[in-house]
């Protein structure tokens, strides 16, 4: 069989009461998820606070002005003389050249990590929503295969328990019916435990209640194969935004060390300034005064040191990330293959000829045609079966969530 074309044809089916209009796609389900989640508000509020940065960074400092008024006096041989006097200087602090430039190229690379941060939630959440949908829509089924043949068996027990038995046998396979009933019933209270957990789950990405109900279309599970290991790899070093932004702080490290050693020299001061004094006679003075730091004991060294030690342990980091990166690909790929495989040598009727089978046997109990271990066995399979599939096919789902989010692109529909 093709795998590239394989869709495994099973329905998932919710029977909860519906909140919405009608059922709603888990596509509209992610696009709800990302519109109202509170934490997307945060990140987008971070991508906000880090433009303010940019701007920032590009401002240059205020000039400062400075005035003085007060009395001039003049006593030559015996001759005085006073009257005002006064002082304006206006002064400019101006950077090192280039010092603006890196500054605001570390706050752009901090709009670039926080916008990468907001597209790596929405698709984890996205991813999330997803999986809870289709546990939710699991469970349930499993929850209703369950509570069917616990029904029948059930039913079953009752009507063999009202007859008149001729012997000990009747009434034996009675209690071997009921018991397989009660074992039944375990599973499908532990089924729909599973439903309500992926429930609440999933109204927690939704920013719903924790009791609001949901209602989703049924949907046909699409499990393609996926591309060869060399090119998942080669599109996840490319799209991974753990790995990006990994990258992103290398850069962002490297104008840090740049700034740093610009910041070895210090800003100097521009400040033109007039005078003028009156008594006898009037004396004007305007000039320009530039006042600069002698960088004698200061030279940074300290801030340089620190910004090349950060720089390579993100050097580091992004070697790390990439080994467990390319480990994870590996073994969500595996796993995917796996589940895929199995699946596929199923035939695309399984739960469907199991069910059968199981209200077949069913049928020929009653009228004493098949015995009570062929009975109980069919009704016990037919369980196994809904949950192997459901189970392989959740497992396919997770593999290939983790392998979109770790690719950082879609395998498919």
């Amino acid at each position: 069989m093709n795998l590239s074309s394989f869709r495994f044809p099973f329905l998932f089916t919710l029977l909860i009461t519906p909140a919405f209009a009608e059922p709603v796609s888990i596509s509209s389900l992610v696009a709800k998820a990302t519109a109202t989640n509170p934490e997307v508000r945060f990140y987008e509020a971070e991508i906000a606070a880090t433009k303010g940065g940019q701007k920032t960074a590009a401002t240059v400092a205020n000039p400062e002005i400075e005035t003085s008024l007060g009395t001039w006096r003049v006593n030559d041989f015996g001759n005085k003389s006073d009257g005002p006097a006064w002082a304006v200087t206006l002064s400019q602090s101006i950077e090192w050249p280039g010092r603006i430039g890196l500054r605001k190229a570390l706050a752009l690379k901090k709009t670039e990590i926080a916008e990468l941060g907001l597209d790596q939630f929405k698709t984890m959440l996205g991813g999330k929503v997803r999986e809870q949908a289709w546990k939710l829509m699991a469970a349930q089924e499993k929850a209703k295969a369950a509570d069917e043949v616990s029904k029948r068996l059930t039913d079953l027990a009752g009507i063999l328990l009202q007859r008149d038995p001729t012997g000990p046998a009747p009434r034996l396979e009675a209690r071997i019916i009921q018991a397989s009933a009660l074992t039944l019933g375990t599973q499908t209270t532990a089924a729909r435990r599973e439903a309500a957990e992926a429930r609440f789950a999933l109204n927690q990405l939704l920013g719903e209640k924790p009791g609001h109900e949901i209602e989703v279309k049924q949907e046909k599970l699409a499990l393609n194969a996926t591309p060869s290991l060399e090119k998942l790899l080669a599109t996840a070093r490319e799209k991974n935004f753990d790995l990006r932004a990994r990258v992103l702080d290398v850069e962002q490290q490297g104008f840090e060390v740049k700034l740093a050693e610009n910041e070895r020299w210090p800003a100097f001061t521009v400040a033109p300034y007039f005078n003028r004094q009156k008594a006898e006679s009037r004396e004007t003075q305007f000039g320009l005064g530039v006042s600069i730091p002698l960088p004698l004991w200061n030279k940074n060294k300290g801030n340089i040191d620190t910004a090349k030690a950060r720089q390579t342990q993100a050097e580091v980091m992004l070697a790390a990330q990439m080994r467990e990166l390319e480990r994870g690909v590996a073994s969500q790929a595996s796993a995917y293959a796996s589940f895929v495989n199995e699946l596929s040598k199923w035939p695309a009727d399984t739960i469907d000829s199991f069910h059968k089978a199981a209200a077949e046997a069913d049928e020929h109990y009653r009228l004493g045609a098949l015995p009570l271990s062929t009975y109980t066995e069919l009704q016990k399979q037919y369980i196994e079966a809904v949950n192997a599939v459901l189970d392989a096919q959740l497992g396919a789902l997770q593999a290939r969530l983790e392998i979109e989010r770790l690719t950082g692109s879609k395998l498919g529909n």
